[in-house]
């Protein structure tokens, strides 16, 4: 199996690309510029050394001496390429070596012979290496400034995609006033100015949550108000049908009655949850009996099990409506036997799972956590879909993680867990 890659950040990768960019061009212009030295230098040597062909030629052909002049008939160091072309009567020149020396050499026929002027080419060897290495210590110093300009370049670009990211994940878990704050400054002449990408996605971002914010916030009161004006009629009509004579008519509308009104609390809780309103108070209980005394209260058949106890600090009402609702959900939605299992392992956190043995909890629950008003069970006849909601606000408030799963062999599992206790508190 092959091993993932491990990934390049934006950083490094914008980094990488200036830099190769950077090379790159400083490359091609490197050989630009040696090939124009070069051919200018080499040729300045070739055209001075040619005049002396000429004037070798000239003093040859009048057999007077050629005093003064690097020619030779006919030497023994003449390049054999530069031979060759000399005895099929064309004029040549190359860089080869006299008597140990590099030379330009420069030769046409003379007669039967090859006359061949030489002039030293050892200087202009070293200024073309000195003048390259000049190129290429410029080129890899141009490379280290763009490569560490392109870093703090990528540095800030990163760090801001970075932020923004951080933002995006807060309003995700929840957090609907976290913006970027990362707005374009005004123009001179009082408009906005130009914004570069970033900072339009920063605009968007933050655009976006304000208008998430101010439509969930429209929603909550809508909620807090529908339950809130519901709750004193739903009073009235209770105390009206406690005076109805006894028999089954009495009986399903206060049932009815009694759901409705039910409804209405579950509805005002939850708006006081989505506020972020609701504040845990917090005690210090054992928390095997507290669980035992909690699940009693329900009315429901569930088995308690007591693993390890230990003392944890939790408040004691909110507690109750969490497993109140976990365990109402597993007799409604699952099948017995429902069980509670506490367990506080040595060194671990403490954990309260509740299990039925029905058909688990949907794919869509476990992927997206409950949803209001809606339940596995077909028609919505049996609850609102509100107690796992519930359940789940009031593990928020108690700093508790409650995480919704499926038993390998079948049936739905919420675990409840809470946070370990410093050292010093532990008993």
């Amino acid at each position: 199996m092959r091993r993932p890659r491990p990934a390049v950040s934006l950083r490094w990768k914008i980094s990488l690309t200036v830099t190769a960019v950077c090379c790159a061009v400083a490359a091609v212009l490197g050989v630009l510029v040696h090939n124009a030295v070069a051919r200018q230098t080499v040729g300045q040597v070739r055209k001075e050394t040619r005049a002396d062909l000429d004037t070798a030629l000239d003093l040859f052909e009048y057999g007077t001496s050629r005093e003064g002049i690097n020619s030779v008939l006919d030497p023994p160091e003449l390049p054999d390429a530069l031979r060759q072309l000399v005895r099929k009567g064309r004029r040549g020149s190359m860089v080869g070596s006299y008597r140990g020396r590099p030379v330009m050499w420069v030769a046409a026929p003379a007669g039967d012979q090859i006359m061949a002027v030489w002039s030293p080419y050892g200087n202009t060897r070293w200024t073309l290496d000195k003048f390259d290495t000049a190129i290429w210590g410029s080129a890899v110093l141009a490379a280290a400034a763009v490569a560490v300009a392109g870093l703090f370049l990528a540095r800030h670009i990163s760090r801001r995609l970075t932020s923004t990211a951080a933002v995006a994940r807060r309003i995700s878990a929840g957090d609907l006033d976290a913006r970027v704050g990362e707005t374009a400054g005004r123009s001179p002449r009082g408009g906005r100015a130009a914004q570069d990408e970033l900072a339009a996605v920063a605009a968007a971002l933050d655009s976006m949550a304000a208008t998430l914010q101010s439509r969930l916030q429209a929603e909550q009161r809508f909620t807090a108000d529908v339950a809130h004006e519901l709750r004193t009629p739903l009073t009235g009509i209770l105390a009206s049908a406690a005076l109805l004579p006894e028999g089954r008519p009495k009986e399903m509308i206060n049932d009815r009655l009694r759901a409705l009104h039910r409804l209405t609390e579950d509805l005002l809780e939850i708006s006081r949850l989505d506020c972020g309103i609701e504040h845990a108070d917090l005690a210090a209980y054992e928390l095997g009996p507290l669980v035992l005394r909690s699940v009693r209260a329900t009315g429901l058949d569930a088995d308690v099990r007591i693993r390890a106890d230990t003392v944890v600090e939790t408040d004691r009402r909110r507690l109750d409506r969490i497993l109140a609702n976990l365990v109402l959900n597993a007799h409604r939605h699952g099948r017995p036997p429902v069980t509670v299992t506490v367990d506080a392992p040595p060194g671990g956190t403490p954990t309260i799972e509740v299990r039925d043995h029905g058909p688990g909890y949907s794919a869509e629950l476990l992927h997206h956590g409950p949803q209001r008003f809606r339940t596995d069970a077909p028609g919505r006849g049996r609850g609102h879909g509100l107690g796992l909601t519930i359940a789940v606000g009031q593990a928020a408030v108690l700093g508790t993680d409650l995480h919704f799963g499926n038993a390998p062999d079948g049936g739905a599992r919420a675990v409840l867990t809470f946070p370990p206790r410093p050292p010093s508190e532990a008993p």
